[in-house]
C-alpha cells in the first residue's frame, strides 16, 4: 500500500561534495537548507545579504555581488527611528546610516567572497509578487512597514523576471564562469496572498525555473516545492501556522536533496560530520562525571579523524578548530 505520491526525479549536475564552496541565496526557505549544510560541514554559505522572496530582488541582489559597489549612507532612509535600505532585509537595519551602511557593505563584502569561492549558487525563489514604490516605481524587497499606501503589488511576468535573472547570473558569471546553478522554488505558502494569487505565483515561478534549466545546460533544477506539495501533502508536514514546512519536512526535503544531489561517500561523510557536530553541542548535566569525560575522548578522537583525513571540510562554524 503506497502512502506517498512518486515523484521522478533525475538530477543531471556534477554531484556535490564537500570540495565545493555553495552559495544559497532567496527566501527562508534557504536558511534551512543552509544550515543543514552548515552543520555537515559543507564550504556554504546562505544569505549573506539577507532573505529575499521574488526574483527580481534575488537578480538586483547578484548585480550587487557582481558589482561589489559600497552603498551610500545618502542611499539610505529613516523611518520609525531607524535607517533603512529598501532593498535590504531588516536585519541590516541600525540606529545610524553609518552603521546600517557598515552592515549592508559587510554583507556584500561576505557575499563576494563567498561567491568567488562556490562551484554552486542556490536560488530559492518565493514569490512572483514585487512591490514597487508609488513615487519612484521602483521595486523594494523589503518595505520596513512602511504605509501600504506607498506601495502597489505586482505579479511579474515570467518573461520579466526570466530576462532580469538571466543578466543577473550572467554577471555572478563573469567572477566564476563555470559557476553551476540549481534553481528551487520554496514550498512556503505566501497565505497573505491568498491561495488563489499564492498558486498563481507559485505557478509563474515553476515556469521560470524551467525555462531558465531548459535554455542553459548549466542551470539545474531541484523540485522541492513538489516534494512538500505534492509528496508530502498533509498539514501534518506544516507548522502551526499551516504555512512554513515543519522540521520534519524540511528534513524529508534535504534528505532527498543529499540523495540525489551527493554520491554515497559524501553522504556517508556528511553523516559522520553531523555526529559531531551534534556531540559538539551536547550539553552535559554533570561534566565531571566519568561518562561525560569518556564522551568528550570519542569527540576528540572523531574531530581527529576527520580533520586528518578530510581536509575538504569546513570547521567554520567551529573556529577554535580550523
Amino acid at each position: 500500500m503506497k502512502f506517498l505520491s512518486e515523484l521522478r526525479y533525475q538530477f543531471n549536475g556534477t554531484p556535490i561534495t564537500h570540495h565545493d564552496g555553495l552559495l544559497l541565496l532567496g527566501s527562508c526557505f534557504t536558511a534551512n537548507v543552509g544550515s543543514a549544510l552548515a552543520d555537515r560541514l559543507f564550504r556554504v554559505s546562505y544569505n549573506p545579504t539577507g532573505i529575499l522572496f521574488d526574483p527580481s530582488a534575488i537578480a538586483r541582489h547578484l548585480q550587487y555581488l557582481a558589482a561589489g559597489r559600497p552603498f551610500e549612507t545618502t542611499e539610505l532612509f529613516e523611518l520609525d527611528g531607524l535607517w533603512h535600505h529598501w532593498d535590504y532585509h531588516s536585519d541590516f537595519s541600525a540606529l545610524t546610516a553609518h552603521d546600517a551602511a557598515a552592515q549592508i557593505n559587510a554583507g556584500i563584502t561576505a557575499g563576494r567572497q563567498a561567491l568567488q569561492q562556490s562551484n554552486w549558487l542556490v536560488l530559492t525563489l518565493g514569490s512572483a509578487f514585487r512591490y514597487e514604490r508609488i513615487d519612484t516605481g521602483l521595486p523594494v524587497a523589503n518595505n520596513h512597514r512602511a504605509p501600504a499606501a506607498g506601495f502597489r503589488k505586482v505579479l511579474q511576468r515570467v518573461e520579466d523576471m526570466e530576462a532580469e535573472l538571466r543578466l543577473a547570473i550572467a554577471a555572478v558569471r563573469h567572477m566564476q564562469p563555470d559557476l553551476q546553478v540549481m534553481l528551487t522554488v520554496s514550498p512556503v505558502r505566501h497565505h497573505r496572498d491568498g491561495l488563489i494569487e499564492n498558486n498563481r505565483s507559485k505557478g509563474r515561478l515553476l515556469e521560470l525555473v524551467h525555462r531558465l534549466c531548459e535554455n542553459d545546460p548549466a542551470c539545474h533544477y531541484f523540485p522541492a516545492y513538489e516534494m512538500v506539495t505534492d509528496v508530502l501533502r498533509d498539514y501534518r508536514w506544516y507548522d502551526l501556522d499551516l504555512v512554513h514546512p515543519n522540521h520534519a519536512a524540511t528534513q524529508y526535503v534535504f534528505e532527498q536533496f543529499c540523495a540525489h544531489c551527493m554520491p554515497e561517500s559524501t553522504r556517508e561523510l556528511a553523516e559522520k560530520a553531523h555526529q559531531w557536530v551534534l556531540g559538539e553541542r551536547h550539553r552535559p548535566r554533570f561534566e565531571e562525571s566519568a561518562a561525560h569525560q569518556a564522551f568528550l575522548k570519542r569527540q576528540e578522537v572523531l574531530r581527529r579523524e576527520l580533520a586528518t583525513n578530510h581536509t575538504e571540510l569546513d570547521w567554520g562554524l567551529f573556529p577554535k578548530f580550523k
